[in-house]
């Protein structure tokens, strides 16, 4: 399994469109709209590397009103 944090920065105002598409793709497993350089965080879970870069470079940098992205796979962690 595969976890990651993509960082999403939306054209302004947009955020909220964004969310609910990111609702919409299966492996986005959490998203929320943040304060910051960036809009939302959005956590992807799924198979492999492979399949990560397929959701970020075919789903969600193809969603209208997504100006960047920026991705960063766990590596290591905990959860409570």
């Amino acid at each position: 399994m595969t976890m990651a944090f993509v960082l999403i920065s939306t054209e302004m105002g947009s955020e909220r469109k964004v969310l609910e598409e990111l609702k919409k793709i299966d492996e986005v497993s959490e998203a929320y709209i943040v304060y910051g350089v960036y809009d939302i965080v959005a956590k992807i879970e799924v198979r492999d590397v492979d399949e990560l870069k397929n959701i970020v470079s075919n789903k969600i940098r193809a969603i209208d009103y997504v100006r960047s992205t920026l991705t960063m796979i766990g590596a290591e962690g905990f959860r409570k």
